[in-house]
C-alpha cells in the first residue's frame, strides 16, 4: 500500500476496494480476461516465427531448391545459373534422386529424397549435424535428424530397396536442413548406385536470392531459371516460403483469432475501468468533498481513485498470465512437434510485457476520471452530493411517457439519459459481448465446416475395403453334406493379426456391382509418391471411376475426370511454384507420369502434401477401398451387411460411414474460443451489473417515493430491467454486423497461416439463425447483468429508501 500511501489515504483506499466488491470484482475480472488472450497471442506469435527464422539464417537456407534433368542441362551450364541477376548465392548441382529403404527390422520406410554431397557445409544450405559424422565412403548415409531413435541411431543399418541384391548402408550421422531440401545425404559417386530400378536420377540446385520474401518473387526467379536452361529441363522447384510456413502453421493458424478476442478483451477493460472509476467519482461526490475538507489535496485524491482501480486489477493481471500459460499449454505442444526436441514454452518477456502495459492501460483508463474527482471544488462536491444535474433526461422521460406502455416500463427506458456517458459504456459493453458471441459462433461453424471438408470419404454411405485385420476370422465354409466342418487346408489358416488379409479389389469390385441397391461407387487408394521439386514423399490419393461424389472442396479449376490429371493443395502450388495449368513428373513404384495440373483443392493437412490423380496413370496401383452410394429407400447398414458377408471370405470388409469427427487442433480452437467468449461475456454483463447498482443506489431514493405511491415489487422490477433492455437491442444491432464484419476479416488470415485460401463453404456459414441468437444476446446479457439489482431495488422497504441520501 506504500505506493499509494499509507494512514488516511491507505485507509480510503481499502476501504473503496472492500466495499465496492462489484467494482472490484469488475475490474478483476476484465483485466484478467484481456490479460490471458494477450498472452496466448504473444505466445503463439512467438512460437510461429522465432525458431525457423533463425534456424534458416543461420544456415543460409535455400530461397528455391529446384532439380534439373542432368540429359538436358549440363552441370557447368546449371552451375552458371548461379550468375543469373537476382541470384546471391548457389550450391550444387548434386545429384538426387528418390529412394524407399528398408531398416534393419525389415520395415519399409518411406519414400525420401537422398542428395550426393560432398560435406555439409556450401554457400547455400549449410547443414547442421547433430550427431555423428559426414558420409565419406560408399556404404555410408546421413539421415534427416526426424528418423533418430531407438531402432534407427548412429551405426544402424539399412537396404537401399527391398531387392534381394539391394546395396547396405551404414547411417553414420544425423542432420537437419532448415529448409528441408532434403531427407538423406550420401557422397555424389553413390547416387547412382542407389536410385532404384528405372529411377531417375536428377540434377539438385540451391539459390539463395537477393528479393525472397513474396511468392511473386519466387515465380519470377524460377521463371529466369526455366529460361537460362530451358522449361523442360527444370523439372520442379520448391519455395522456402511453404517450408517456412509447414514449420510455423502448427501455432500460426491460432493467432489471429486469439489476437482478436485479446483486442476485444482490451478494448473492453479499457471502457468497463474507465466506466467504473467514472461511477465511482460520480457516486462519491459528497465523499470526495469531505476528504478535501478534512485536508486531502486534490492528488491524493486521485491516487486514491487509481489505486482504487490498479488494486483489483493487479490481482486480475496476475490471473490473467497463470490462465494465459495455461491456454497456450496446449497450442504450444502441436508447435513443439514440429521443431522435434526445441522446448517451446511462453517467452518471458511476454509474461513481463503484457502485464506492465495492461496496468500502464488500466492506470491511463482509470486516470482521467480520477483527475476529474481532483478538480472538484469542495463545496460544490458537498452540496451536489451524488444526485444528477437537474433537468437532465427529462425530455426523455416526455417522449417516453407518451408510448402506450406501462408508466414503470417508460420511466425505466427514459433513465439512461440522465447519465448519458454510463450508459454509453454500458452499450458499448453489451456490443462488444455480442461482438464476441457472433464471431464465435462463425469461427466454430467455420472450424466444423474445415474438419467435414478435410474427410469428403465420409459422404459415402458404405466403405468396402480390400484388407480386413485378420484376428477377425471369416466365417468357417459350410460343411459338404451337412457333416462336421472340414478343417482348413495346410497353409489357410488364419494369420497372425498383425499380417492383414488382402482381397483381390477385382472380386471385391464384383460383389459390389453384383449387390441390390448399389447405386454407384468408385476406388481409392492413399500411395507415396516422388515428384520432381519437391523435398521427400508425397501422400497422392489414387482413383478408380468416377471420383466427383468423393472429391475435395476447391479453391479454383477443376476435379479430375480422367487421366493425365492431377489436383493439388496451394501449398503444392507454392512449394514447387508452379499454377494452375503446369506439368509435374510424378513417379509411383517404377512407373512415372506427367500430369497436368487441373485444380487447386482445399488442404489443411499440415506440411504433409496430398495430391489426387487418376488411377490409370499408374497401372500397378489398385484400389484399397471403395466408396459405394446405395440407392434410395436401401438401408446402408442393411447393404453393408450383405456385401461384408460376400467380401469377409475374400479378406475384406464392409462398413458404413458415420460422420467424421473434428481434429483436436480444431477441437482445441473450438474450446479456446468459446472460453474466451464466456469471459468476453461474463464481462460484458458484470460491466453492465456494475452500472445498474450505481444507478440503483443513485436513485433508491426516487424509488422509494414511488413505493409510497403505490408501485409495486413486480413494477420496480421492471423498471429497472426495461432500464437496460433497449441499450441491449441497441447493443445486439451494433454487435452482430460488426462480429460478422469480424469473422470475414480473420477466417482468410487463419487460412493464408496455414498456406491455404478458404472455399465459400466455411466462410460463408451464417444461416439467420445464427444471427439473430447473438442479436438477443444483446438483451440477455444486459437483463442478466441487471437482475441482481433489479431484484435488491424490488425488494428494498419504502421506508429504508425513503431515509436514503
Amino acid at each position: 500500500m506504500s505506493l499509494f500511501g499509507t494512514g488516511a489515504l491507505g485507509r480510503v483506499v481499502r476501504s473503496g476496494v472492500g466495499r465496492r466488491r462489484v467494482r472490484t470484482v469488475v475490474i478483476a475480472v476484465a483485466t484478467m480476461m484481456a490479460v490471458a488472450s494477450a498472452v496466448v497471442a504473444g505466445a503463439l506469435m512467438v512460437a510461429a516465427a522465432a525458431p525457423f527464422d533463425h534456424a534458416f539464417e543461420k544456415q543460409r537456407g535455400a530461397h528455391i531448391t529446384a532439380q534439373f534433368d542432368p540429359a538436358k542441362a549440363s552441370a557447368a551450364r546449371l552451375a552458371a545459373t548461379g550468375k543469373l541477376a537476382g541470384v546471391t548465392a548457389s550450391s550444387g548441382p548434386y545429384p538426387s534422386t528418390a529412394f524407399r529403404p528398408v531398416d534393419q527390422t525389415g520395415f519399409r520406410m518411406p519414400t525420401l529424397t537422398l542428395v550426393g554431397r560432398s560435406g555439409p557445409d556450401g554457400d547455400v544450405d549449410r547443414v547442421d549435424l547433430t550427431s555423428g559424422r559426414w558420409a565419406r565412403k560408399p556404404g555410408e548415409i546421413v539421415l534427416a535428424a526426424s528418423f533418430e531413435g531407438p531402432a534407427t541411431g548412429i551405426g544402424a543399418t539399412l537396404k537401399a530397396s527391398d531387392t534381394t541384391n539391394a546395396p547396405t548402408l551404414s547411417v553414420v550421422g544425423f542432420a537437419v536442413s532448415a529448409g528441408r531440401t532434403a531427407d538423406a545425404w550420401t557422397i555424389p559417386a553413390q547416387v547412382d548406385a542407389l536410385a532404384p530400378e528405372g529411377g531417375p536420377v536428377t540434377s539438385q540446385m540451391l539459390y539463395r536470392l537477393g528479393s525472397a520474401s513474396t511468392r511473386e518473387q519466387i515465380l519470377a526467379g524460377r521463371k529466369k531459371l526455366a529460361a537460362s536452361v530451358g522449361s523442360e529441363a527444370l523439372l520442379g522447384a520448391q519455395s522456402w516460403l511453404d517450408t517456412k510456413r509447414a514449420a510455423e502453421q502448427g501455432a500460426a493458424a491460432t493467432v489471429p483469432f486469439v489476437m482478436a478476442f485479446g483486442v476485444l478483451g482490451i478494448v473492453m477493460s479499457v471502457i468497463i475501468v474507465s466506466s467504473v472509476i467514472s461511477g465511482a467519482v460520480g457516486t462519491s461526490l459528497r465523499r470526495i468533498g469531505i476528504l478535501k475538507a478534512i485536508g486531502f489535496t486534490p492528488r491524493e485524491v486521485v491516487r486514491a481513485y487509481v489505486a482504487q482501480a490498479l488494486i483489483p486489477a493487479g490481482a486480475g493481471i496476475a490471473l490473467g498470465v497463470v490462465l494465459g500459460n495455461l491456454l497456450a499449454v496446449p497450442l504450444l505442444a502441436d508447435t513443439e512437434a514440429v521443431y522435434g526436441t526445441v522446448s517451446l514454452s511462453v517467452a518471458w518477456w511476454v509474461d513481463v510485457t503484457v502485464p506492465a502495459a495492461a496496468l500502464v492501460v488500466v492506470g491511463l483508463a482509470a486516470l482521467i476520471p480520477a483527475l476529474r474527482a481532483g478538480r472538484l471544488r469542495t463545496v460544490e462536491a458537498i452540496a451536489v452530493g451524488r444526485s444528477p444535474r437537474t433537468g437532465r433526461g427529462q425530455w426523455a422521460h416526455r417522449v417516453m411517457g407518451r408510448l402506450p406502455l406501462p408508466r414503470p416500463v417508460t420511466y425505466g427506458l427514459a433513465t439512461p439519459f440522465t447519465r448519458p456517458v454510463r450508459a454509453l459504456a454500458m452499450l458499448l459493453a453489451v456490443a462488444f459481448g455480442t461482438v464476441a458471441a457472433t464471431f464465435a459462433v462463425g469461427l466454430t461453424s467455420s472450424l466444423t465446416a474445415v474438419g467435414t471438408s478435410q474427410d469428403p470419404e465420409s459422404r459415402a454411405a458404405v466403405t468396402v475395403t480390400t484388407t480386413r485385420p485378420n484376428n477377425v476370422a471369416p466365417p468357417p465354409p459350410p460343411p459338404v453334406g451337412g457333416g462336421v466342418a472340414s478343417p482348413p487346408p495346410a497353409g489357410g489358416g488364419v494369420a497372425s493379426p498383425s499380417e492383414p488379409r488382402v482381397a483381390d479389389p477385382a472380386k471385391v469390385r464384383s460383389a459390389i456391382t453384383s449387390q441390390a441397391g448399389t447405386r454407384s461407387y468408385y476406388g481409392k487408394t492413399r500411395v507415396e509418391v516422388a515428384v520432381a521439386g519437391v523435398s521427400g514423399p508425397v501422400r497422392a490419393g489414387l482413383y478408380e471411376g468416377d471420383s466427383r461424389p468423393g472429391s475435395h472442396e476447391l479453391l479454383s479449376g477443376r476435379w479430375i475426370t480422367g487421366t493425365g490429371q492431377v489436383v493439388v493443395p496451394t501449398r503444392f502450388l507454392e512449394r514447387t511454384s508452379t499454377e494452375v495449368g503446369d506439368t509435374v513428373r510424378v513417379t509411383y513404384e517404377k512407373e512415372t507420369a506427367n500430369l497436368r495440373i487441373v485444380g487447386e483443392s482445399f488442404d489443411t493437412s499440415g506440411s504433409a502434401l496430398e495430391i489426387h490423380a487418376d488411377m490409370a496413370d499408374f497401372p500397378s496401383a489398385e484400389p484399397s477401398t471403395f466408396l459405394v452410394e446405395v440407392k434410395s429407400g436401401v438401408s446402408a447398414d442393411e447393404y453393408a451387411r450383405k456385401v461384408a458377408a460376400a467380401v469377409r471370405p475374400l479378406g475384406g470388409d464392409a462398413t458404413t460411414n458415420a460422420p467424421s469427427g473434428q481434429e483436436g487442433v480444431i477441437l482445441i480452437m473450438s474450446a479456446m474460443a468459446m472460453l474466451l467468449t464466456l469471459m468476453l461475456v461474463s464481462v460484458a454483463g458484470l460491466g453492465v451489473l456494475n452500472s445498474v447498482v450505481l444507478d440503483t443506489r443513485e436513485r433508491i431514493h426516487d424509488l422509494g417515493v414511488c413505493k409510497a405511491i403505490g408501485m409495486s415489487p413486480r413494477q420496480t422490477m421492471s423498471l429497472v430491467l426495461s432500464s437496460v433492455t433497449a441499450i441491449g437491442v441497441i447493443g445486439g444491432l451494433i454487435g452482430v454486423p460488426a462480429g460478422y464484419a469480424l469473422h470475414g476479416l480473420v477466417m482468410p488470415v487463419m487460412g493464408r497461416a496455414v498456406g491455404t485460401g478458404l472455399p465459400p463453404s466455411v466462410l460463408d456459414v451464417y444461416e439467420p439463425v445464427h444471427l439473430l441468437l447473438p442479436g438477443l444476446g444483446g438483451v440477455v446479457i444486459a437483463v442478466l447483468g441487471a437482475l441482481v439489482p433489479a431484484g435488491w431495488a424490488a425488494g428494498t422497504r419504502t421506508a429504508t429508501a425513503l431515509r436514503t441520501e
